[in-house]
């Protein structure tokens, strides 16, 4: 490892991860992948990041693969309610749910850090303040706010500059491609307008692709350092999306 510029993307191969992959080599930066499964990596990506393998669940997994990362981008996440992606034979001994990914497994993350470290994105959620009142309520009945709250907290103490972006309910694909060359080219953006606020009052919806484009964008602007936005789409898509505009709200 040891680049000069070096991205590392938890929760790479996921429906956002593999998306600021691609956003990420499009700018020609440097990738490093973070994923469960090497085979599923080194397929998707062709072969084009440098991949570890990894489990935020699990510390000792951590401890080399984050050394020589400068900037990472977490997009961890499982599902809000109980499926076959919680890993469990039932309920009471799932190893997927959202407390373990989103708030133990951030906090490993956080830990395993360079203490130098330029930047950490986390995506967290929309509802995050709100979660005793509808819907958001019943988005949380099996805690996932309530680990994004966790994960947030543990980066805002963690000393380390941080940014939180809490999109919407995400809409968009893809979901998951094994083609980066037909990731690349499909649908490179989303098709309305970005809104971004402060103080978790936004509700609507958010592209995977916008959600990726301000991990990526928000690396640029020193305003978003230390900082803390909701992001939605909403009406017109404009011909390009000012971020430096955007940003300069929160």
């Amino acid at each position: 490892m040891g680049n000069k510029n070096l991205v590392l993307v938890a929760g790479a191969t996921g429906g956002v991860g593999q998306l600021v992959v691609s956003k990420l080599l499009e700018r020609n930066m440097s990738v490093l992948a973070l994923t469960r499964n090497r085979d599923k990596a080194n397929q998707m990506f062709d072969s084009r990041v440098e991949i570890a393998v990894g489990d935020l669940r699990y510390p000792n997994t951590l401890t080399e693969v984050t050394k020589g990362a400068t900037q990472i981008i977490c997009c961890t996440g499982t599902t809000a309610f109980p499926s076959t992606r919680w890993d469990f034979v039932n309920i009471f001994n799932a190893q997927n749910t959202p407390q373990e990914v989103d708030a133990k497994g951030v906090k490993n993350l956080v830990e395993a850090a360079d203490k130098n470290l330029d930047r950490f994105v986390f995506i967290s959620s929309c509802g995050v303040l709100r979660k005793n009142n509808f819907p958001f309520n019943i988005l949380n009945a099996f805690g996932v706010l309530d680990a994004k709250l966790e994960g947030e907290t543990v980066i805002k103490a963690s000393g380390l500059p941080y940014t939180i972006i809490r999109p919407a309910r995400l809409i968009d694909g893809p979901y998951t491609s094994y083609d980066l060359n037909s990731l690349l080219k499909a649908k490179t953006d989303g098709k309305k307008a970005v809104v971004i606020g402060t103080g978790d009052t936004l509700n609507g919806e958010t592209s995977r692709i916008d959600v990726a484009n301000a991990c990526v964008a928000c690396l640029d602007y020193d305003t978003t350092i230390n900082k803390t936005f909701e992001i939605i789409n909403s009406g017109e898509r404009p011909t390009k999306i000012n971020w430096e505009q955007l940003f300069s709200q929160i």
